[in-house]
């Protein structure tokens, strides 16, 4: 459960590395995160040393869906929803992106879900809809559900029964 203020990176430039969460022998194992989470973001982090797997659920070819709980500066309207559906433009990106399934879930609040993962992506996303991104937090990635007992900045091993 990635808290705020940590970067997903082994060399971090300006905020405590996610990595330091974990214990040495799995740094030493060179485990690395399935995709990367802002600094501010909040949520689910995946980690492993399984380059297979990680091709394998960050490939755009593979639609593994990402879930966002995303509160925003502005009350979000059904236009917002129906445009992120059908598709934005992004400024620096000639590629149309949608939203795989949007959601409103509270005045300013929805749940985004996304197949693919570029370069801050929802807020991105969110201004072309000129809205703004607040507060942003992953709670699905692909089946697995980020447990609500635990906490930030607390990991745990998945288990048998769990599917990724």
């Amino acid at each position: 459960n990635k808290p705020a203020g940590m970067e997903c990176s082994q060399k971090p430039k300006h905020h405590p590395s996610v990595y330091s969460l974990l214990p040495t022998p799995l740094r030493l194992r060179n485990v690395q995160s399935i995709g990367r989470l802002d600094a501010d973001t909040t949520g689910l982090l995946l980690f492993t040393d399984d380059g297979a797997l990680i091709h394998r659920l960050t490939s755009p070819k593979r639609h593994v869906p990402k879930v966002y709980e995303v509160s925003c500066k502005h009350a979000v309207t059904a236009t917002q929803v129906e445009q992120l559906l059908n598709g934005v433009k992004l400024i620096d990106d000639p590629a149309t992106v949608r939203a795989a399934a949007c959601e409103i879930t509270g005045d300013c609040s929805l749940r985004l879900t996304l197949l693919e993962g570029k370069y801050h992506q929802v807020k991105r996303m969110l201004a072309a809809v000129s809205n703004r991104v607040e507060a942003l937090h992953r709670s699905r990635f692909g089946a697995l559900s980020l447990p609500a007992d635990l906490g930030p900045g607390q990991w745990r091993w998945l288990s048998e029964n769990e599917k990724i």
